[in-house]
Order: structure tokens, then sequence, then C-alpha cells
């Protein structure tokens, strides 16, 4: 069973449902296609996260999509700290046929820091409720860790291997500058990794052979029962198709086929206590 970790689908940028910014992704990619996609390579399911560059705090597509493919998608909201009444709208999420989880973004440029009071209502209404939190903190991974010790009974999967990916090629000179903040981050066992978007740190062209020695730093330190593998398509687009960002993972010989089968689906499944139904 293939799951990929992180997925955005998105419609055309219309009065309907029109995008907040305009990254440079396909015009659209909408569920429908992602199946498509997904199926031509035997990715059995994923993570949909409603694209917050697109949507901001509005998942309504992800559930659309997750209504129309209910055994391929669970579905991830990100979440607004300025909300005063968080703690209701995780409660509310909770009862959304396919949510396995929500999701924070604490990059720099967030301003947030690890007092703040909008992060505390949400990450203890995700405790409360049982929803790992999915953390963008590329860049400000001091802060990251500060919030994964600051609340121990919470879960947290760290996105994009918590390390800054580029849209588009090539990649930055030292594209592995924070690994080894993300290798002690490591110690904390209410944290998971996801091993999304690895592809676009490479400096060499498909099959991206040098992403294999970082990488095994990552797996040594965090357990392969804690690594969840993801293409993090569409965002990567520029940089990848679909078919790239699998195959690499799929057919190297750096890792045995059971710890394959844990990077690529069983993690995964046991962060968000979710699996695909193939009849659906």
């Amino acid at each position: 069973m293939i799951i990929d970790s992180q997925i955005h689908a998105y419609e055309a940028n219309t009065p309907k449902r029109p995008w907040h910014s305009v990254p440079n992704w396909p015009p659209h990619a909408t569920g429908d296609e992602m199946v498509v996609e997904m199926d031509k390579v035997g990715v059995d399911g994923a993570i949909f996260i409603s694209s917050f560059s697109m949507y901001r705090y509005d998942a309504s597509y992800a559930v659309e999509v997750q209504q129309a493919h209910p055994g391929k998608f669970g579905i991830v909201k990100p979440l607004d700290p300025t909300d005063m009444a968080i703690a209701d709208v995780v409660a509310e999420w909770k009862k959304t046929p396919g949510a396995v989880g929500v999701r924070i973004m604490v990059p720099k440029e967030s301003g947030r820091d690890v007092n703040d009071p909008g992060l505390e209502r949400i990450l203890r209404a995700a405790a409360q409720y049982d929803f790992p939190v999915n953390m963008l903190c590329w860049g400000n991974v001091d802060l990251g860790t500060a919030l994964v010790d600051r609340y121990p009974e919470t879960k947290f999967i760290i996105d994009h291997l918590g390390i800054m990916q580029p849209r588009v090629p090539p990649a930055p000179a030292e594209p592995w500058s924070d690994l080894p903040k993300i290798l002690d981050l490591a110690k904390r066992q209410n944290a998971v990794i996801k091993i999304s978007g690895a592809c676009t740190l490479s400096q060499k062209p498909y099959p991206f052979p040098d992403i294999w020695d970082p990488l095994a730093q990552i797996f040594d330190a965090w357990g392969f029962e804690r690594c969840l593998w993801g293409t993090d398509w569409t965002r990567a687009f520029a940089v990848v198709n679909y078919q790239q960002a699998v195959e690499p993972f799929r057919l190297t010989d750096r890792i045995t086929n059971s710890e394959r089968a844990m990077l690529m689906g069983g993690a995964c499944a046991k962060a968000y206590n979710w699996m695909p139904q193939l009849n659906k």
C-alpha cells in the first residue's frame, strides 16, 4: 500500500473559488486529475493538504474531493491562529468525513514565537481531539523544535523534512544546511517527519542520486516508522513531475523492501490513523 503524505489539489482560479495568490503551479490540478496521476504510478492514496497558498483557511475544496473519492484521500485543514474560536473549528473538523489532521504555518515570516496564544489554542485543541498537527517550520526549525517541546501531548508531523525547498530549480548551493537541526529534532518522540519534496533539493537531474546520503542520516535518526514519504505535488511541479517524485523511492536500492513499505505507506497510515480503501 503506497500512500503519498502530501499532495495539493485545486480547481482553476475562478470567481466561484478564487485563489488568494497565484503560485507558479499548473492552472488546475483537480482531485479527479490527481487520482489519474496517482493511478498511473500505483499510488493507492494520499493525504490531501488543503492549499494554504490558494485557499488559506478554507478547506471546502478538499472536503468536496474527499466526498468524490472517499477511499483515496485523507484531508488536512490549515488553521488560523488569530481565530479566538479555533477550538470550535477543530471540533467541527473532527466531525468531517475523511479529516485526519490539521496544519499550522510557522516560517520566520509568520512572526510567531513559542509563547503565541493562538498557537497554544490550536495545539491544545489538536491534542484534545486527537489530531496530528502538520507543521511547516522550514527556515525556522528552532521555533518548530520549541513548540514540539512545549506541547508534549500534541502529535506533530514536520512538513517537508523541515528544510526550505525551492519552487523552481536549481536547488540552493547548500540545500541541507539545516540537517543538523533536523537530526536533533528526531529525539522528540511526539514528532514524525515527512520525507516530502526531497527531490527538489537535488542538484543533479532525475533520478536525483545526491539526495540519498542526507536522507540516510534522517532515516537513521528518526527511524523508518517515523518517516513519511510524500511528493508535495503540485508545489514541486516546476522541478519534478508526479512520476519523477515517486519512482526514485520505488526503485532505489539504498533501502530494503521492508524499509520502503514503511517509508511509502506504513508510517503514514500510523501517523494519520488512516488507510486508503481500494474499493471506494
